[in-house]
């Protein structure tokens, strides 16, 4: 991470917690929701299958970074699905950083060739050892594996959703991002339960389980792009939301934190580990503070 962005960010979040601000520093462009999987977990694909036009991705990214976004996520459905003319994802994430944005990620399923070295981070969907994944999301384990090995960078994070399916696959994941070429880290998430989803929710004690798995992974030396300071508040969901400090676009709607933000008694139900942490971190968790801060040095 550049100094200048370093400062920029602790800046804001002293600002932060001290005056107790809600201002945001985290957005996410929902580029489509058209995706070429039908994933077990997902309750977001294919709801229209439009990909939204170029001119206003380039509008909703104005609009973010004038609210004071300057970490940038592109997300879906599926990202590398969007194009106008002969605009692509990778035009985005230049004009982003070029926009000013201090941070530029994209989330992907990775069944796409993976060409984007301007990306600061790609967060790719693993879900498991290969029987598990593929349970999940069809059979593309294999095709995502030789994608990572042709990938022009070392920018790749695993980004897992841990469910009933995959659960006791932690422990793959984790030793996979240690051993995989081009892989920087592993990101986890529990699963959100939606209401079409909702067989797949943990309980409290394998949220338990699967937090005592990753922190062993952890002092194993696996990469792991997460605060085991917000352990505790996950797995009993007792951290403040939404968080006012992420926002969201999608086809020209601004939401605070998600777009499952939407949905009835969601909130309650959050398995997102990014939340947690943002909300315990602007709230000044001095623990939480100093974990971030070795965290994004030692992965952004």
């Amino acid at each position: 991470m550049k100094i200048s962005s370093f400062l920029h960010f602790a800046s804001f979040g002293i600002r932060t917690i001290l005056f107790r601000k809600k201002d945001p520093i985290l957005g996410t462009v929902i580029v489509t929701d058209k995706c070429n999987l039908h994933c077990k977990h997902c309750s977001v694909n294919n709801i229209t299958a439009v990909v939204h036009p170029y001119r206003q991705i380039r509008g909703e990214m104005q609009t973010l970074y004038d609210m004071g976004v300057r970490i940038l996520f592109f997300c879906g459905g599926e990202t590398f699905l969007w194009r106008d003319g002969d605009k692509s994802l990778r035009d985005l994430v230049i004009e982003a950083k070029e926009m000013g944005f201090l941070i530029v990620n994209v989330v992907t399923n990775g069944t796409f060739p993976i060409d984007l070295p301007e990306a600061d981070l790609i967060l790719l969907s693993l879900d498991g050892d290969r029987d598990r994944h593929n349970m999940i999301r069809g059979d593309t384990y294999d095709t995502i594996m030789e994608n990572i090995r042709n990938a022009t960078a070392d920018n790749i994070c695993f980004y897992m959703a841990i469910n009933q399916i995959n659960k006791d696959c932690v422990r793959d994941v984790c030793k996979k991002a240690r051993d995989t070429a081009h892989v920087k880290a592993v990101s986890f998430n529990f699963h959100t339960p939606y209401p079409d989803t909702r067989d797949l929710a943990l309980g409290r004690e394998e949220k338990a389980e699967c937090c005592r798995v990753i922190t062993q992974m952890m002092k194993e030396g696996c990469p792991v792009f997460n605060l085991k300071g917000a352990f505790p508040y996950l797995i009993d969901n007792r951290f403040p939301t939404p968080c006012h400090q992420c926002l969201v676009m999608e086809n020209g709607k601004l939401s605070v934190c998600g777009r499952c933000i939407d949905v009835p008694g969601l909130c309650d139900e959050c398995g997102y580990f990014f939340v947690a942490e943002y909300t315990l971190l602007f709230r000044g968790n001095p623990r939480i503070v100093l974990e971030m801060l070795f965290t994004y040095l030692k992965y952004i």
